[in-house]
């Protein structure tokens, strides 16, 4: 299973050689692991990589149902799904973008701006679709109140839990995705910068029992984020495609305050008025003033960056735009002039070009090199 073309062979466990290679090399941790379940010695250690662990069945009116809540035992199974997240962006890039890639002729800096676009394209929608499902089946839609009553929220269910695991493996194979995908030491920190935030909110959200609410926030921030990157790619494609970003500007500004108005809805005043305050770490119950007041603290700092983010890219498309504009303007002033000079020689006539009082121009002549 070769997921890049070799056009030229590197001494094994080169730079060159894992960059090329990264792909099949964790393929190969993969199988090793699935190869594990096979045996009785090892099936009981393999099925922590694979499998969410912490189940707990209770009974209920329509029978058992088994919950989940979290531990140390779910590093293992975020490192697994870490690894299936790296071949999947392989599969993508090589099998999608890359032959984009070669009808586009895009330069460097705005190939690699693609290649971004078109991987977050691929996780936003499938996240925004998988998270909508969630939020419908778990009908916390329907009854909002849900989102901060009875918390601590410890116990999850499977579709719940294993969100956000591979959630916390995609962000988490973000990272040294810069390294295989070589890109742009200019690029790097801008990218960093929304990867370890999305990994310290959806951390937090699942270490404090804010799985509920950070789900609708997750899904909000995820239909937003594919509206932007999938405007981009239109604007990769044909540069007169803008109209999209008029779009994408709309539904921003719609998340970030519908974003602000959850988190103090539910975090300000729905936590604030439950019964149980007080910290306990057994129950996994963190609701005090101090954890609270930091939550949606953290939460109005990224929403503040990210308005003042979104301000200064649509002033520099203003600029851009004006600037067009005057150029325009200039190239539309300067046209009549020429014609008019064009003009003030003669006209012709039959072929000739005729003076204004009607004689042939005398033909200079050439001198001789």
């Amino acid at each position: 299973m070769a997921f890049r073309r070799r056009n030229k062979s590197y001494p094994f466990f080169s730079q060159e050689f894992l960059i090329q290679n990264h792909a099949d090399i964790v393929f190969s941790l993969v199988i090793f692991i699935l190869i594990g379940l096979m045996f009785e010695a090892t099936a009981k250690t393999a099925i922590l990589f694979i499998q969410p662990q912490y189940n707990v069945t209770t009974l209920s009116p329509e029978g058992e149902v088994t919950f989940y809540h979290y531990g140390w035992k779910d590093c293992a199974t975020i490192l697994f799904y870490f690894f299936i997240a790296i071949i999947l962006h392989a599969v993508v890039q090589e099998y999608l973008l890359d032959k984009v890639n070669r009808r586009l002729h895009l330069s460097k800096s705005k190939n690699t701006k693609f290649n971004e676009s078109g991987q977050l394209c691929v996780f936003h929608l499938v996240s925004s679709v998988w998270s909508f499902y969630i939020l419908i089946t778990e009908g916390y839609l329907l009854h909002p109140s849900s989102l901060w009553e009875n918390y601590p929220h410890v116990h999850l269910r499977f579709q719940v839990k294993f969100f956000y695991l591979t959630q916390l493996a995609y962000w988490l194979h973000a990272l040294p995705e810069l390294y295989f995908q070589k890109v742009r030491k200019e690029e790097i920190p801008r990218q960093l910068q929304y990867i370890c935030l999305y990994l310290l909110h959806i951390s937090a959200a699942y270490l404090l029992n804010l799985s509920r609410v950070s789900l609708v926030l997750l899904f909000l921030q995820y239909v937003s984020e594919l509206g932007f990157h999938i405007a981009r790619l239109f604007y990769f494609t044909d540069e007169n495609h803008q109209k999209m970003f008029d779009l994408w500007a709309i539904s921003f500004v719609f998340t970030r305050m519908a974003t602000l108005t959850l988190m103090f809805l539910a975090v300000g005043f729905g936590l604030a008025r439950a019964e149980n305050q007080g910290l306990d770490l057994e129950m996994g119950n963190f609701n005090t003033l101090l954890i609270r007041m930091t939550v949606l603290l953290l939460v109005c700092l990224t929403q503040s960056w990210l308005l003042w983010k979104f301000i200064r890219f649509q002033l520099r498309r203003w600029r851009e735009f004006r600037h067009e504009q005057a150029v325009r303007k200039k190239s539309a002033t300067k046209q009549p002039l020429r014609s008019l000079k064009r003009d003030s020689l003669g006209h012709h006539e039959n072929g000739v070009l005729k003076a204004e009082n009607g004689a042939s121009p005398r033909t200079k002549k050439l001198k001789s090199p």
